[in-house]
């Protein structure tokens, strides 16, 4: 498993993105659409970790009561049903695996309640 991105909930995802891309030198890596909204990843061109800047208000219904104030890391695997099973064996609670956009996560909560996210 590796980090793949972190999640930023921005409240201007442009202005964000721009900030990123012109002012810190990083590049728009993907973009997606969910619920009407843009979601940019951006991050330097030589490697592979990202920013994911997901707009506050597609979090309107904020699912598990998330913490938006602080950044979402999300973990990169090769096998996601493998993973989640995995962690759910050893006792880790573990959601169902969901589309996100284009693509399939689920997450996991630490023993302080934190949530983390796996995708492949």
């Amino acid at each position: 498993m590796q980090v793949s991105y972190v999640v930023l909930y921005v409240d201007d995802a442009e202005l964000c993105r721009r900030f990123w891309v012109e002012q810190i030198g990083m590049v728009e890596k993907s973009v997606t659409e969910a619920g009407g909204h843009r979601i940019a990843q951006v991050g330097f061109a030589d490697q592979s970790f990202a920013f994911e800047l997901v707009p506050l208000a597609l979090m309107a219904n904020n699912p598990n009561g998330l913490d938006l104030a602080t950044p979402s890391v999300c973990f990169g695997v090769d096998d996601l049903e493998a993973a989640r099973e995995a962690m759910s064996a050893k006792g880790v609670e573990v959601t169902e695996v969901m589309a996100h956009g284009e693509r399939m996560t689920f997450a996991f909560s630490d023993p302080e309640g934190r949530w983390f996210a796996v995708a492949c």
